[in-house]
């Protein structure tokens, strides 16, 4: 597309990419953007009399009322926006728009008023002819006819990949609208329970509060949500929707999984799920020890999922105990894939296909740990790797009876991409960090058991793909760790191998699904997939929002045959960047409150076995940070 006509977004020198919209996946590409940066014009046929009244009307809509001058001022702007476009405003009108624009920025709350006046001033500006003439009643006839798309977005919902709507929920929360807060979550998010424990929180990381003191504990005030529903303290959900005939089959009661049933259900089309193993959650379930993620959260989670129709055939892995080409026969519209990646990835170390005893992948380790299995022995574990895999490993492994637990990890803890909260509590369980250091070859005895790990020192080069900077060995620097045990823990891969061919063009270099990643949709039609089987390993959150995307797209797919991203999509794609939010924006008010803290119990007492560490907010509590909340939402709305 050609260079914009017009453009004032970006004070930050932001770009906003439209090479996104290729013509194989986007029926169409904006022709005008307006938000909380100013506006972008691509086709200098926009007509921007029309435009701003989509965008006050839309700014109208989305007021919450808790302000006078917003609810009223917003109201009385969409009015006098609306006249122009009739050719029934005043000459007049046009200050009073710049006005009420400005007051509004200057007393509104939140930031659905406080960035309204700038795309509003920065459009009048540029077209101040166009805007004369319509408040004098002339109005040019317009060449090129639009049709307005818009979201409500913010900070945290844009870093979210399900882009929950959390500053919402945080205000039902504040009010103690308990049910109104859990049917927010619940429109992007079908795991609360699960989320709220053991999320990567990627919305914290992008909340504007931390500016000011701390961000808001948003994963903490979901998961008393989530606790209250398994309480049995919040409202029955609604009726059942109405039953359509087709069927889908889910592969996989995973994150992915689950989600895609649970929004397939909400629409009235029963799956039914193969799960392979013998219950749900698949690695939120097997790779996720139990004293952060309890069993019965996930249980409950599937819970509501089969209330709304869907029925999980467990122990029955697709390409073992069912071909993947018999559910077609069976009667299944179509198909979801969302297996994982449950297989671990190679170390490429001297010895680890051996098969010593006592050496085991991290996946592994955690699935019979999860089990109630003690996979290994001994006291002395090596733990190779720096994600939350490697840290649920070496506290797993505190847990099981090793007193010497070592993590190895070839660059530093700045570059380690696990929380930091499990970094922290790691450490407080006595887990010994030896950061630059990486395997070369394991060693063993003459009876074929592990005697220890050789390893070499590193140093960090230039930034690499990751961004992070390229570890490289330090020549000279060998040295075997003595232990009697080793678990790399160093990443995952697929194996939709095992039951898809690559006929169709199917899988990638990598093993993935090749899908078209805003649909869900692969090279078969009737077949769609998501979470780390389509992307390679990724979060729990990212999981969700792909089985959620792939379910609308299969309701297209059904009632059409086809099935493209719809207007929000676009938007969303069009803004998905953090650096899309400016980093010094003004505040609506200083910081009065400091961050809630989950209690977590100590750390003597939580080796000694697999109960929760952490607990859960009050009431009192969860309310108090949801105040904290200072609601930075942003209107975006695309001319189409």
């Amino acid at each position: 597309m050609s260079n914009p006509v017009i453009d004032t977004w970006g004070g930050d020198g932001q770009e906003l990419d439209l090479s996104v919209f290729n013509s194989e996946q986007w029926p169409k590409t904006p022709k005008a953007i307006m938000g909380w940066d100013g506006i972008k014009i691509w086709d200098g046929r926009i007509d921007p009399v029309c435009l701003l009244a989509a965008y006050l009307k839309k700014a109208a809509e989305e007021s919450c009322g808790q302000c006078t001058p917003c609810r009223l001022g917003t109201a009385r702007l969409a009015t006098l926006s609306a006249d122009l476009v009739k050719g029934e405003g005043k000459v007049e009108d046009l200050d009073r728009i710049r006005h009420l624009a400005n007051q509004i920025a200057i007393t509104a709350r939140c930031d659905i008023g406080r960035t309204l006046a700038k795309p509003v001033l920065d459009l009048m500006d540029q077209f101040k002819g166009q805007f004369m003439e319509a408040a004098e009643g002339i109005r040019r006839t317009t060449k090129a006819s639009e049709t307005y798309a818009s979201i409500v977005t913010a900070p945290c919902i844009q870093a979210c990949p399900a882009h929950v709507d959390i500053p919402a929920y945080l205000e039902n929360v504040r009010m103690g609208h308990w049910s109104q807060a859990m049917n927010i979550v619940r429109q992007r998010c079908p795991m609360p329970g699960t989320i709220g424990r053991v999320c990567v929180r990627p919305c914290e990381a992008a909340c504007r509060r931390g500016k000011l003191d701390a961000p808001l504990a948003v994963r903490a005030v979901k998961r008393f949500l989530g606790d209250l529903e398994m309480a049995g303290r919040l409202e029955p959900a609604q009726d059942l929707p109405e039953a359509r005939p087709e069927k889908v089959a889910v592969v996989g009661a995973g994150p992915a999984g689950i989600s895609c049933a649970y929004y397939l259900g909400k629409q009235g089309i029963k799956s039914t799920i193969f799960e392979a193993q013998e219950g749900p959650g698949g690695m939120a379930a097997y790779g996720i020890p139990s004293y952060r993620l309890p069993r019965d959260v996930i249980a409950h989670e599937m819970e509501m999922v089969k209330a709304l129709g869907a029925e999980v055939k467990y122990n029955t892995a697709i390409g073992k105990d069912i071909s993947f080409e018999s559910l077609a026969d069976q009667g299944y519209k179509a198909v979801f894939v969302g297996a994982g990646a449950p297989a671990p990835a190679k170390m490429r170390c001297e010895g680890e296909d051996a098969g010593y005893e006592n050496f085991m992948p991290g996946v592994d380790f955690l699935a019979k740990a999860s089990r109630g299995e003690t996979p290994l022995n001994g006291k002395r574990v090596a733990v190779i790797g720096g994600g939350n895999v490697a840290m649920d490993c070496v506290r797993t492994a505190r847990r099981l009876g090793f007193t010497d637990i070592n993590l190895i990890y070839r660059r530093t803890e700045a570059e380690m991409p696990a929380d930091p909260h499990e970094i922290r509590e790691a450490k407080e369980e006595g887990v010994t960090f030896h950061v630059l250091m990486a395997p070369i070859s394991i060693k063993a005895d003459e009876n074929g058991r592990v005697t220890g790990l050789e390893c070499i020192k590193m140093k960090l080069g230039e930034p690499d793909h990751s961004g992070r900077r390229r570890p490289i060995p330090v020549e000279g620097s060998e040295f075997v760790m003595p232990c009697d045990a080793i678990i790399p823990a160093i990443g995952q891969i697929c194996t939709l191998d095992t039951f898809l061919s690559d006929d169709q063009d199917i899988l990638s270099r990598w093993n993935t699904l090749n899908i078209n990643h805003e649909t869900g949709q692969s090279t078969i039609p009737y077949l769609f997939g998501g979470g780390d089987c389509a992307t390679g390993p990724s979060t729990l959150i990212a999981a969700l929002a792909a089985g959620k995307k792939a379910a609308l797209a299969i309701i297209q797919y059904l009632d059409t045959g086809a099935c493209q991203p719809d207007d929000e999509d676009m938007i969303q794609d069009l803004i998905d960047t953090p650096t899309h939010f400016k980093s010094d924006p003004p505040f609506a008010y200083p910081g009065c409150t400091l961050r809630a803290e989950a209690p977590v119990m100590d750390p003597d007492v939580r080796i000694k076995g697999f109960e929760e560490v952490e607990k859960g907010f009050s009431t009192f509590t969860a309310r108090t940070e949801a105040v904290r909340c200072l609601r930075c939402y942003r209107i975006v709305l695309a001319a189409l």
